[in-house]
């Protein structure tokens, strides 16, 4: 794998774990951080090797704690849109990924690293972890995805008023409101992130990549959810994971998946 500035990967049975490597800066998204996620997704969806992806940042004080602002008061309006639609067309790269993106969120997960977050296919946070969307302190508001994706996560009422007040909640609420699907101490977070990625990897990977496909059809406006659910459940039939998986339960054993 290329060596990269801004983040660090590491490879192990299957499982590549990404971490943004900013510390100093609270790992905040800047335009070298996307552009060498964009380019380590390259990686993911071409290598074989790699089954699944867990996503966090270093050090014990931030997952991503927003974007880098320094450079925001040169930009104009166009340049702005530009600026997020960069940024979203890499959340989507996440969010469609056909290998499963778990985010394991330690600390700030503010803006853009909340942003980056939810575009993962689920969160797992360590105690410590605080999340929100303070982009209207700075006369903003959330461009790399934000609006839609807290609003399918915790509702409309709920991703209103997190986003007009730039209010920062724990994880505790983060869980109770459906933002996060588990919470656990710090020093437990990669290595329950890690057992939660090793149930889902024992599955069919085919199935799985549907999986993802079919749920996230159902916030595609260009697409009918229960009829892409339809061609994607017969897809399956033509899978030697579906012939597998059948065989292996009719006589009561262990499914062995190729992924095919």
């Amino acid at each position: 794998m290329m060596a990269y500035q801004t983040i660090f990967t590491e490879l192990s049975e299957g499982i590549l774990t990404v971490t943004i490597n900013r510390p100093d800066k609270l790992n905040a998204l800047n335009q070298q951080v996307l552009e060498e996620l964009n380019q380590i997704l390259d990686t993911i969806y071409t290598d074989n090797s790699i089954k699944g992806v867990i996503l966090t940042g270093s050090g014990p004080k931030a997952f991503v704690a927003g974007a880098d602002i320094s450079g925001f008061l040169s930009v104009s309006s166009a340049e702005g849109s530009v600026l997020a639609k960069k940024g979203q067309d890499i959340f989507f790269r996440i969010e469609n990924c056909p290998k499963p993106f778990v985010a394991a969120v330690n600390g700030f997960a503010l803006g853009g690293g909340c942003e980056l977050a939810m575009s993962c296919h689920y969160r797992i946070a360590s105690e410590n972890a605080k999340f929100g969307q303070p982009e209207v302190n700075l006369g903003l508001i959330p461009g790399y995805g934000g609006t839609q994706r807290l609003t399918q996560l915790v509702g409309k009422g709920r991703a209103m008023e997190l986003m007009m007040t730039a209010d920062m909640i724990d994880a505790a609420i983060a869980h109770q409101m459906g933002l996060v699907n588990h919470v656990v101490p710090s020093e437990e977070l990669i290595i329950f992130t890690r057992k939660s990625l090793e149930k889902i990897l024992s599955k069919s990977p085919v199935a799985i990549g549907k999986v993802i496909a079919a749920v996230n059809a159902a916030f595609d406006h260009t697409k009918n959810g229960f009829n892409e659910e339809i061609k994607l459940f017969g897809e399956c039939f033509g899978t030697d994971d579906m012939k597998e998986g059948v065989t292996a339960f009719l006589e009561k054993r262990k499914a062995t998946f190729s992924g095919k």
